[in-house]
């Protein structure tokens, strides 16, 4: 897994240039609390899959140059619970286009199987692969807002799957023919998220 953290301009520069050659990146958001109107922004993390970038927003670092990445409608924007980050970003007055929710596709898949949709679980069906979530708890008001190698590690955990899992999803969404109930439950989330 390479990892990349754009804390300086030569950082950020290198970092857009590569995300911006995806056709599709993993997304998502760190925060100190679950309400947008009340919690902090402290990172957004993308992955193609192979290049992983963390952007500490709470070292400083400015959100803005990557909007453009978000904005993109060339450019797929992979989320699982998309709702939770889509609020914190559009609180930061961030517009996103382009969104694949894979929370929204589990349950899509899933329906009537009574099977979580968390992120944990839903790679560990689709992959095997065992997500450790012990680290969220140090992301509160009272962090100092450092990223240790730790922290990367565990918030890049998150999006480094996505890309891999949307393909996945969207295989079997085909097969099973439920394409266009997902492409019906996403346009709801994007209409509330705009």
């Amino acid at each position: 897994m390479e990892v990349f953290v754009a804390r300086t301009s030569e950082d950020r520069d290198l970092a857009l240039d590569r995300l911006s050659s995806a056709a599709a990146v993993g997304c998502d958001t760190e925060t100190s609390g679950f309400n947008s109107k009340f919690g902090k922004l402290f990172s957004i993390q993308f992955s193609d899959g192979d290049f992983n970038v963390l952007v500490p927003l709470s070292e400083g670092v400015s959100l803005e140059p990557f909007s453009t990445i978000l904005a993109n409608e060339t450019i797929t924007k992979i989320f699982h619970n998309a709702k939770f980050d889509l609020d914190f970003l559009s609180a930061a007055a961030v517009q996103v286009r382009n969104v694949f929710d894979t929370m929204i596709a589990e349950k899509v898949l899933t329906r009537g199987a009574n099977q979580s949709a968390s992120l944990a679980e839903t790679l560990y069906r689709h992959f095997a692969v065992d997500l450790d979530k012990m680290q969220r708890a140090k992301f509160n008001s009272r962090w100092n807002g450092v990223w240790t190698d730790e922290l990367v590690n565990y918030a890049l955990s998150d999006v480094v799957h996505l890309p891999r899992l949307r393909d996945e999803q969207i295989a079997w969404l085909e097969r099973l023919g439920l394409s266009d109930e997902y492409s019906g439950e996403i346009e709801k989330l994007m209409r509330v998220a705009v």
